[in-house]
């Protein structure tokens, strides 16, 4: 008699863990795709902020950038510069520990951290409400 209920005891548990991979799986590329698609926005939004800088850069070297124009494109060359350390610290083994310590470290002695188009970005996301 065990034997019986066994088996479809265990098909029964199985097909509900299996059910239950399936649905976190299709979570998971459902958060890896709209992860994927705002770094994505943030680096197009870089690099056109980047071309105007350049620009921003060769208008100053002919003498035709306002003071206020020169301000933004030193603005957006800090935030290239932000990046470029993040990029590196990425490379580096223990990121996903040494990132979340190094944005700590940075608001507490009032540093930015991050470029200011992921900083926009995470400011987008939508708050989860809990129901």
């Amino acid at each position: 008699m065990l034997f019986k209920k066994l088996p479809s005891t265990f098909i029964k548990v199985f097909n509900r863990w299996y059910l239950n991979l399936n649905l976190n799986r299709s979570n998971y590329k459902s958060k890896v795709k709209s992860t994927l698609v705002s770094i994505k926005d943030v680096l197009k939004q870089e690099s056109q902020e980047t071309k105007s800088m350049f620009e921003t850069y060769q208008r100053f070297t002919r003498g035709e950038a306002t003071r206020k124009e020169m301000e933004a494109a030193n603005e957006q060359f800090r935030d290239l510069l932000r990046g470029l350390g993040l990029g590196v610290i990425v490379i580096l083994p223990f990121s996903p520990v040494t990132i979340p310590l190094i944005v700590k470290l940075g608001q507490k002695l009032g540093v930015e951290v991050f470029p200011s188009a992921v900083k926009e970005q995470m400011g987008k996301k939508p708050k989860k409400n809990k129901s």
